[in-house]
């Protein structure tokens, strides 16, 4: 397997050469030259595989389709020391459970950070250790996170051997849980950087640095955000474990609903559903910050600026300038990398845009790749937090209760899946709001926010940043 820019640089790459690189040197990102194809007897397979052998088994048979560069033998290992009962509390890994009629949710929070980024950022971390020691290399990851990809990524790397994180977050903009679980790490190769401004500012800072090519070669830089393909790559397991539980038989539909900032989750739903999962649906649920959503009802992509970037209680979706989209337009357009490129050069700056509305491509969006999309708003997810556990019986995070939300507007014949987001602990100030109580706190965090913190808050300016990663990797 090869892979190419979304931006037109054809230069066959492997897996191992782009699971370090991050962007492309043309700015693009990485997608596969193809989508390998899964027909029904192969699901049959899958099916039998996952129910005989584990997440863990059905990790390797879907990984290996698209890493051909690790041996065989060695990627397995990887699956099984990634995804574990001991890592994820659970032996089923991703369970699904019942909400209520043909409405589900699959549990993706079970992981060290509670957080559905555990699924794939333990693998990440897993694989960076492995081809760092195969090339006796070191790598500098730089990351942005708008809460949970942050603490996903450092707990993952932690002690891990040749690697460093610097990871940028919007000062003052996680909830206090969140900051916790970051600020409080003490490991000498995990720096937070708090950035004076929001996610977005956070991101285009990372691809500023990656964008420098000579800067990115002298400090070894790679990037762990979803704009890595090996970590979009992972969350497509859990769409195929996800389908098995909730059908019996390999011509059964479902869909899913993602609640949705960067676009990362809900593209690996998009591959999963290119390769041949039979998907009817993929939700796009978003909250105030819905740039996606307009997207998708109106065909018009409308980059905002940080002020008009909303705060709000899904504070992990407060993203307006979604980094993933670039793939699934790629693959919208036929896979034309120039057209790509022509798009997101009028898209990438704060106020930039474009409109597909007047476009035959846009009738494919539902018809072809099976989105559609909906919004959600603060008042919309506490009432979806307070039905839930007053009349269902359980508990939700703010994103999970958003995808609900929206899911119910979209529920047909077919299983609808929504995917958990976190767990209710990471939003507690929210969840007391709706419920006029605490979440449960795992015993593990407790006290976690009084602890410690180290922390630099530096200004949305990528010359410091760049500064800072210079003087700590001298």
């Amino acid at each position: 397997m090869h892979y190419l820019s979304t931006r037109g640089d054809a230069t066959a790459r492997k897996f191992c050469d782009i699971l370090l690189a991050g962007l492309a040197p043309d700015g693009g990102l990485y997608l596969p030259a193809h989508y390998p194809q899964i027909g029904t007897e192969r699901l049959g397979q899958l099916r039998r595989i996952y129910a005989e052998q584990g997440y863990a088994a059905l990790a390797f048979e879907i990984l290996s389709l698209y890493i051909d560069d690790i041996p065989a033998d060695d990627l397995r290992a990887i699956c099984r020391k990634t995804y574990t009962e001991e890592v994820f509390g659970t032996a089923a890994i991703t369970p699904v459970r019942q909400l209520e009629g043909q409405l589900h949710v699959e549990a993706l929070s079970n992981g060290p950070t509670l957080a559905f980024k555990d699924m794939a950022m333990q693998l990440l971390g897993n694989l960076f250790e492995y081809e760092l020691a195969r090339r006796g290399e070191q790598l500098n990851i730089l990351g942005a996170t708008s809460g949970d990809t942050g603490s996903a990524a450092e707990y993952a790397m932690r002690g891990k051997q040749g690697v460093r994180v610097f990871m940028t977050s919007p000062h003052g903009r996680m909830s206090p849980f969140q900051q916790a679980q970051m600020f409080s790490l003490q490991d000498e190769n995990i720096h937070n950087l708090a950035i004076e401004g929001v996610f977005d500012d956070c991101q285009d800072i990372v691809k500023a640095v990656s964008n420098d090519l000579a800067f990115k070669a002298q400090y070894k830089i790679g990037t762990v955000n979803s704009i890595n393909w090996a970590r979009l790559l992972a969350q497509v397991v859990y769409y195929f474990a996800g389908y098995f539980q909730a059908t019996q038989s390999n011509d059964q539909q479902v869909s899913f609903t993602v609640p949705s900032g960067n676009f990362g989750n809900v593209c690996a739903g998009h591959v999963a559903r290119q390769m041949g999962l039979p998907i009817a649906r993929l939700v796009v649920a978003t909250n105030e910050n819905d740039v996606l959503d307009e997207f998708f009802r109106t065909g018009v992509y409308q980059v905002r600026g940080a002020a008009a970037t909303f705060e709000t209680s899904s504070p992990s979706m407060d993203i307006s300038k979604a980094s993933n989209f670039e793939r699934f337009i790629f693959d919208l357009v036929g896979r034309d990398g120039a057209r790509t490129q022509a798009l997101f050069a009028q898209g990438v700056g704060q106020e930039g845009r474009f409109d597909l509305s007047g476009d035959p491509v846009f009738a494919d969006i539902q018809a072809r790749f099976g989105f559609v999309s909906g919004k959600s708003t603060h008042a919309d997810r506490l009432a979806t937090i307070r039905d839930s556990y007053r009349r269902l019986g359980q508990m939700v995070d703010t994103h999970t209760a958003d995808g609900i939300k929206v899911a119910r507007e979209h529920v047909g014949a077919e299983p609808m899946i929504v995917l958990e987001t976190a767990l209710p602990i990471k939003f507690a100030a929210t969840i007391e709001e709706a419920l006029g109580r605490q979440p449960d706190r795992p015993a593990q965090f407790d006290g976690i926010e009084s602890l410690p913190k180290r922390v630099q808050v530096l200004p949305a300016d990528v010359t410091q940043v760049k500064a800072y990663i210079a003087r700590h990797c001298d």
